[in-house]
């Protein structure tokens, strides 16, 4: 499917009132140098009459400052390839709605191609947003890194961005951008052990990669850190879009007594299926899925895109391609942990979900457990080698 939102007229309209007043003052421009250049009275003996060859230094103090920089020449051109539909609840509504938010704040030319879940297809979409001209051309998805990396060189003057990533291939038009979903992992895992009453949640996980395995990592070390007596089972399907794969993952939790769940990517709405079916709470990622399943969606965790995309943005205006990353945190307000009022979760358990937000922010709360001891004293190393330190 391929979505075009345009607003070329609107900048018509505007660029034909900037050139009439562009010609107009270039009129008056005109009209003052013909006064200056008309032939002056008979210069008088006085030397008073050399005063203003004196002053003309002094008006050069005076002149305005260099005007701002040029408004954009019109919309960002903006392309999306994503692998999933762009309402699907989660990882590719997230940049869809992320640019349309972005869409709000400024001129925008949209167009995406979703459902590209086989990375030669998205290779394609990439290469010809590329060769249409576009200003910025999204590759939603870990797995196009290897396309995009190829591509982007190909065409130096057209900025790329890909996530979830922090890797900019040391590529000039290349922005990398992730989110830190281990924070909000974290979050509904102190929630979801605090939920529990069976003392098993479980997690269907896609590929081990990316934001996905970020967020896995944070659920499980929030579950611990609340109640280490709770077992959480996680399984990764091998893949993204697999909804049936999810589905049987998802009962199998079941099946070994879990009555809270939860999972990231595409695919998941296959698993929230069957925590609906079985009555199993669901914490959710990437994008509020309260309308799934309005009576077992506890919480989710939002990811917030316009964040960065409005950095990227600006920094295109700059004349800046590309080299930069950007992460979405819950303290640059890029990750949103958006609660079902619906489901009726207790005060105790929204409180621990609020003030874990609060500790992570403050730095008091570590997602992934205790930091490392610092060294008690140097390193000490030894050497041990055939020839002469000094063989050449």
């Amino acid at each position: 499917m391929r979505m075009s939102t345009r607003r070329a007229k609107s900048f018509g309209l505007l660029a034909a009132l900037l050139a009439i007043v562009l010609l107009a003052a270039a009129c008056a421009g005109d009209d003052e140098e013909a006064v200056t250049e008309a032939p002056a009275p008979a210069p008088t003996p006085p030397a008073e009459t050399e005063a203003p060859a004196t002053d003309e230094a002094p008006e050069t103090d005076d002149a305005p400052p260099p005007p701002p920089p040029a408004e954009p020449s019109g919309p960002l051109r903006v392309a999306i390839v994503a692998p999933s539909a762009s309402n699907d609840l989660a990882f590719t509504q997230s940049i869809v709605d992320g640019v349309a938010a972005l869409g709000e704040t400024r001129e925008l030319e949209v167009e995406v191609t979703d459902g590209t879940f086989i990375v030669e297809d998205a290779a394609v979409a990439i290469r010809e947003y590329a060769e249409s001209g576009f200003d910025l051309v999204i590759a939603h998805g870990s797995q196009y890194g290897g396309s995009l990396q190829e591509i982007a060189q190909d065409f130096p003057d057209t900025s790329f961005a890909w996530g979830t990533s922090n890797d900019t291939f040391g590529l000039a038009n290349v922005f990398a951008y992730t989110a830190a979903s281990d924070q909000g992992g974290y979050v509904l895992g102190s929630m979801a052990a605090a939920l529990t009453e069976t003392g098993v949640i479980g997690v269907v996980g896609p590929i081990e990669v990316g934001d996905a395995k970020l967020f896995v990592d944070g659920f499980v070390s929030g579950a611990g850190a609340q109640d280490s007596s709770v077992d959480v089972n996680v399984v990764y399907t091998e893949s993204f879009s697999d909804v049936a794969k999810a589905a049987e993952t998802a009962e199998a939790h079941v099946s070994q007594g879990a009555d809270v769940m939860t999972g990231t990517a595409q695919m998941v709405v296959g698993a929230v299926g069957v925590a609906q079916r079985e009555g199993a709470a669901w914490f959710a990622t990437q994008a509020d899925q309260t309308e799934l399943a309005p009576e077992i969606v506890v919480a989710s965790q939002v990811y917030e895109w316009e964040v960065i995309l409005s950095e990227i943005a600006a920094a295109i205006d700059r004349g800046v391609k590309g080299g930069e990353s950007f992460t979405l945190t819950l303290a640059n307000g890029g990750l949103n942990i958006a609660f079902n009022d619906a489901y009726g979760l207790s005060a105790d358990i929204r409180a621990i979900g609020e003030d874990t937000v609060a500790g992570i922010i403050d730095g008091s709360i570590n997602t992934m457990g205790e930091a490392a001891p610092a060294p008690s004293g140097p390193l000490r190393v030894a050497i041990v080698a055939p020839s002469a330190s000094n063989d050449l």
